[in-house]
């Protein structure tokens, strides 16, 4: 818990990132009422009135007459019409699953059945004590404990149980215990804002600090030997702009800017290096990086600037006595490591090249050794690298031909044997020590499933298909061997359904993982496929960059062409294809179906980016400004309004035939704000041709991550397959 962070992923996650009333409103609070004591039947869909809004950019007008349901009071949404119209259509979801409930909650209990619910993570060795966290049967949340290495007892740390009691949403943020082994710091969200409350444990009493840092995000960092922690303070407009130092013990009011960033599309983040004796400032967006290093012992020194942003140049830094190690894309795409002196922290000198087959995604430095990660040909890769010749390889490799594996909790500078975990879509999450001298592999936990699971029922497949521009887009696919019987034993005559999913943005490659969940799916008859599509940096940063600004339909038209590609190759057939996607990868769902909605037999939407314009243009927003650089600034570029207008999942609705879909949105969600998704499913309840089922449930006490708590979160999922089962003829007749 000491080390907080990979230095060298800093720079690169620290964007804000991952948006008079006129007539009355239809459906009135009177309206919802009615709506909870009616059968499906006998209710009509939640109809929103159209009020007038037109805006114009770059000598386009656009009419809007849906903008009321974004309350402009927000992040307070307090308008009673926007709340009565959210109100109704959760009732109106409510009302239609009711049939569904006892289906759903089946599916809900069959997959508790394969979670271990008195699981505990592998302790491991951090300084003087071993540290691990555990759930206890039936509990939402977790205990976090120590003990000491030489022997005594086990102490508890975090007991997120009784920290979420009486709440309806709780999430634990940062946890970061001071070196002296004293003090405990952690955060916590109550409501799903992600607006962080800090607070300070004394370990040797148990009671909590009088000290309180609210409004924060990210990280909250030790420094000042255990006297002082920096912490991220968020703006009104939920950004993080600052580091500030608060030293224990003294007003908030005395806490001292150790920088503050004027750009506001930059996001600002903290962490240690590897041997914890500087602090790392690192402020960046997308697409660009600049990071400062102080000392720790002393956070008030004057930083050293790394090397000044140059937009379109990434970096993350890490220091190993007194030398300075770089990742960088500064001359290859896909990204070179660099070494510098402190003194001339600039002047970087490549230790490894950058390569067009091998991907370097990151680094970690440890007193006898280093160690890369990348992908090559799409595949994890770990390397072993030796200080004296950084070119010799020693690669942990694994035996299957699709998987995802990494470095997992190493936290001490002198590591003898690294903690790994690696998965298959076939193979549960397995932890494993590697013996950095012996390069011997020793299983710690493999995945426990208790209602059972045999693997060899089932087979996991990567292929590749043709997209429409001729790029071959990989496709990882997972089902069971006796589907074909499966499927005849449930009525289904000729190919069967397949569920298809991907992201598809920000760089984010969904890796080939296990899922205990997908097997409702799976064990049904469905073949369950990952599209790794451009957007993602699967194939490398050049298959990510190919999914941006005026790339972006790379993306939408990948995962069409690879449900199409599907369907040739016999997996299903049209109309057969279920897909799912959230917040970005929601985007993706409302731009599918714009596009070619006769493939899908449902479609589940979560939290999604679906009124991209508008947000795009709204520079108030929490994100807009960081996300400029992923998408285009309609603001100023024209191009940019007209390309992102053509994609633009609502303003794209029109009227024509929709597959059946099911929504979600989280009210106090600040990534992806609730009125998008209210203001797409207005739009498609007003044009679609169709009498396919559309529902909306909107979360109004969480955000974009929805639900709190594991069975909560669990039975979200439960209800996700059974709208996507029930829609597909697959769920228990009535």
């Amino acid at each position: 818990m000491t080390r907080l962070v990979s230095a060298m992923a800093l720079a690169t996650a620290l964007a804000a990132t991952s948006l008079a009333p006129a007539a009355a409103l239809a459906t009135t609070r009177e309206d919802s009422t009615r709506v909870t004591t009616s059968s499906a039947s006998e209710i009509k869909p939640p109809v929103a009135a159209k009020r007038p809004h037109t805006y114009t950019h770059h000598g386009i007008t656009i009419e809007d007459p849906y903008d009321w349901l974004y309350d402009k009071s927000y992040p307070v949404v307090d308008d009673e019409d926007v709340l009565n119209h959210v109100k109704a259509e959760n009732a109106y979801f409510e009302a239609h699953m009711a049939a569904q409930a006892p289906f759903t909650e089946a599916l809900f209990t069959e997959m508790r059945a394969r979670i271990k619910e008195d699981d505990s993570t592998v302790p491991q060795k951090d300084g003087d004590y071993l540290y691990w966290s555990e759930f206890e049967e039936g509990a939402q949340y977790r205990k976090h404990w120590r003990k000491p290495v030489a022997g005594g007892e086990p102490q508890l740390l975090i007991d997120e149980n009784e920290l979420a009691k009486d709440l309806e949403y709780f999430r634990l943020g940062a946890a970061s215990i001071s070196q002296n082994g004293r003090y405990l710091a952690f955060s916590t969200d109550t409501n799903g804002s992600e607006r962080y409350t800090g607070r300070i444990k004394d370990l040797q009493t148990g009671e909590l600090l009088p000290d309180v840092l609210e409004n924060l995000r990210g990280d909250l960092v030790w420094v000042a030997n255990d006297t002082a922690l920096v912490y991220g303070p968020s703006t009104e407009e939920w950004r993080t702009l600052e580091a500030k130092l608060h030293v224990i013990g003294t007003p908030n009011e005395q806490d001292v800017t150790l920088y503050k960033e004027e750009d506001q599309s930059f996001g600002v983040g903290t962490g240690l290096t590897a041997q914890e004796d500087w602090l790392i400032i690192a402020t960046g967006d997308n697409e660009t990086s600049e990071v400062r290093l102080v000392p720790a012992a002393n956070p008030t020194a004057k930083p050293i600037l790394v090397k000044a942003r140059k937009k379109g140049v990434e970096y993350g830094v890490d220091v190993r006595d007194g030398e300075l190690w770089v990742w960088t894309n500064d001359d290859h795409i896909n990204f070179r490591l660099a070494k510098a002196k402190l003194e001339t922290p600039g002047d970087w000198q490549t230790v490894i090249p950058g390569s067009d087959d091998f991907y370097l995604t990151g680094f970690d430095l440890f007193k006898d050794f280093f160690v890369t990660e990348g992908r090559l040909n799409g595949l994890d890769q770990i390397q072993l690298r030796q200080y004296s010749d950084p070119a010799k390889i020693t690669p942990i490799t694994f035996p299957e031909p699709s998987y995802t594996a990494g470095l997992s909790n190493n936290p001490e500078y002198d590591m003898k044997v690294l903690r790994l975990s690696y998965q298959s879509m076939v193979t549960p999450s397995t932890v494993y020590d590697y013996d950095v001298a012996t390069g011997k592999l020793a299983t710690l936990k493999t995945q426990e499933i208790p209602s059972g699971y045999d693997p060899s029922l089932y087979v996991a497949e990567r292929l590749t298909v043709q997209a429409r521009d001729g790029t071959m887009v990989p496709v990882s696919i997972m089902m069971r061997k006796d589907r074909a019987e499966l499927l005849k034993k449930a009525g289904i005559e000729g190919p069967g359904p397949l569920h298809l999913y991907a992201y598809g943005a920000y760089g984010y490659a969904v890796p080939p993982s296990f899922s205990t969940t997908r097997l409702s799916l799976v064990d049904r008859g469905f073949a369950y496929a990952i599209a790794h599509i451009r957007g993602g940096d699967d194939l490398g940063r050049r298959w990510y960059l190919q999914g941006k600004l005026f790339e972006r339909m790379n993306t939408f038209n990948d995962f069409v062409d690879v449900g199409r590609g599907l369907i040739a190759k016999g997996y299903t057939a049209e109309g057969k294809v279920t897909a799912s996607g959230g917040s970005a990868g929601g985007e993706l769902m409302g731009a599918i179906i714009n596009q070619d909605p006769k493939q899908y037999g449902a479609i589940v939407a979560h939290v999604p980016f679906v009124d991209v314009v508008n947000t795009m243009l709204n520079e108030k927003l929490p994100l807009t400004p960081g996300e400029w650089q992923e998408w285009g600034n309609p603001i100023t570029d024209k191009a940019a309004f007209a390309y992102m207008l053509a994609y633009s999942p609502y303003d794209q609705v029109t009227a024509k035939a929709y597959p059946p879909m099911l929504v979600t949105a989280g009210l106090n969600d600040p990534r992806v704000t609730y009125w998008e998704p209210a203001k797409w499913v207005a739009k498609l309840r007003e044009l679609k041709t169709d009498d396919n089922l559309l529902l909306m449930k909107t979360n109004m006490g969480a955000g974009h991550g929805g639900q709190s708590g594991r069975w909560n979160s669990l039975k979200e999922t439960a209800e996700e397959y059974a709208f996507i089962l029930w829609q597909m003829g697959m769920a228990p007749k009535e």
